[in-house]
């Protein structure tokens, strides 16, 4: 199965090298930890939580806000919100730079929804991470180095993927965004039950992802 990736649009990246301290605790950082900030606004929002994810493993950086926004970027509020915006912090700009390298290299070249129709009217992203960074594995409640597949498409195609995905290999669920989300999708997150085995989460993501297509070639079944 080959699937054509749609390689998202970073829309704006900013940075603030001596943020304001409430502008800092607004987001959630801790200002006698974090004193430069690094924003980016992308129109794909689940990789830019795997590219965010990746920052951490390049630099000595935070992630202290990252949200989807309602609807998705098809419904955006302006020209540069897109779907997401993040927001890392650090002791440093030095630090920030490194890591908005590493996020924005993750996002040309690693994390993206595919064309699971062949017309991008459903879309998929059966995206499998070798090794979590500090921000994900938080979130999933696993351990840093963990392998983990992060798994979405819209609704139906979701739920029916996410069962095959279950089926496939010896995984297990940590985390699922029923439908809807902000963006009206659904999502899940499984690793490994054996630790440490990759090829497990590899084989639910191709599960997932050859049932969403399925579903789209067939809706009524």
């Amino acid at each position: 199965m080959i699937l054509e990736p749609i390689v998202p649009t970073v829309l704006s990246v900013r940075r603030l090298p001596h943020a304001d301290p409430a502008m800092v605790r607004a987001y959630g950082g801790d200002p006698k930890r974090h004193v430069s900030l690094g924003l980016i606004t992308c129109d794909q929002d689940d990789p830019t939580y795997v590219a965010l994810d990746e920052a951490t493993k390049h630099a000595p950086v935070d992630v202290i806000f990252a949200k989807s926004f309602y609807a998705g970027s098809a419904h955006a509020s302006g020209r540069l919100s897109g779907e997401i915006l993040g927001v890392l912090a650090a002791a440093d700009p030095e630090s920030i730079e490194q890591a908005l390298d590493a996020l924005v290299r993750c996002l040309e070249h690693d994390a993206c929804f595919y064309d699971a129709d062949g017309k991008r009217t459903v879309t998929v992203f059966p995206h499998v991470i070798t090794s979590l960074g500090e921000y994900l594995s938080r979130e999933a409640g696993l351990q840093p180095g963990d392998p983990m597949a992060y798994l979405v498409a819209p609704p139906m195609e979701a739920s029916i993927g996410l069962d095959a995905a279950l089926k496939a290999a010896a995984v297990r669920m940590v985390k699922v965004m029923t439908p809807p989300t902000e963006t009206n999708f659904a999502a899940a997150w499984l690793t490994c039950i054996e630790p440490g085995d990759l090829s497990a989460c590899e084989a639910a993501a191709m599960a997932f992802a050859e049932a969403v297509v399925e579903v789209s070639n067939a809706p009524k079944r």
